[in-house]
């Protein structure tokens, strides 16, 4: 166990060294994410991030996501979804262009494992990007792959770290690479929150950014008397 701790230890330590953002100053992510019990096997995805370029000034995009989730059983769910996002576009992945808007569906697959004490989470993704910069408009497709580890240090207190890549389906395969690490907080069973950095990599430039996450998973099923 203190091998596998030590070597995501390095590992994130390294990456954190080993290139220089993008920008001069850090950016900040706040986000909400929720998932909706409805049914023993139906809940509704719900997540809202706010992005900046500096912490809470220089805005970069909103981001607004939903979907239907299908718990095959504990460790497996498949989700279908759509999201809106606004992206202010002065360091965006696009060059040449500023602003758009986006049309997003997605397909998504989770698979989750324990290993020990250790938490694995796999996150499968397809997505469907339909965007609008004004003077044109353009439609994409990508896959994600996201490799989650867990660890808890209390009941309360928890490491949460992962590494996900983006990967074109037309033009230039490698889209992005996020490596994140954070210090999590279970403050009741169906609330948490996450303080964290992230280090976001695309082919020509790279961006540091510190998140604040805030996760609630509410059971909305009627209880019976």
């Amino acid at each position: 166990m203190k091998k596998v701790v030590f070597l995501l230890a390095f590992i994130f330590s390294f990456s954190l060294v080993s290139q220089e953002p993008g920008e001069d100053k850090w950016g900040s992510w706040h986000m909400y994410f929720g998932t909706n019990r409805i049914s023993e096997k139906l809940s509704i995805h719900s997540e809202a991030q706010a992005r900046y370029y500096e912490q809470l000034d220089n805005f970069n995009q909103l981001l607004l996501r939903t979907g239907l989730n299908y718990h095959i059983n504990p460790n497996a769910i498949a989700t279908f979804g759509y999201a809106y996002i606004i992206t202010d576009g002065t360091f965006n992945e696009f060059p040449g262009d500023r602003d758009s808007k986006e049309h997003r569906i997605f397909e998504q697959f989770i698979l989750k494992n324990k290993v020990g004490k250790l938490g694995f989470e796999h996150r499968y993704r397809l997505e469907q990007r339909f965007l609008n910069f004004g003077e044109r408009t353009d439609t994409q497709h990508r896959a994600r792959y996201r490799l989650q580890v867990t660890l808890p240090l209390t009941r309360i207190f928890f490491l949460n770290f992962y590494d996900e890549v983006f990967l074109n389906l037309q033009n230039e395969v490698f889209g992005q690479n996020r490596l994140y690490g954070a210090l999590g907080f279970n403050v009741t069973k169906n609330l948490s929150v996450q303080a964290g950095f992230l280090k976001n990599h695309f082919p020509s430039a790279h961006f540091d950014r510190l998140q604040i996450a805030l996760f609630y998973n509410p059971d909305l099923r009627k209880k019976e008397d």
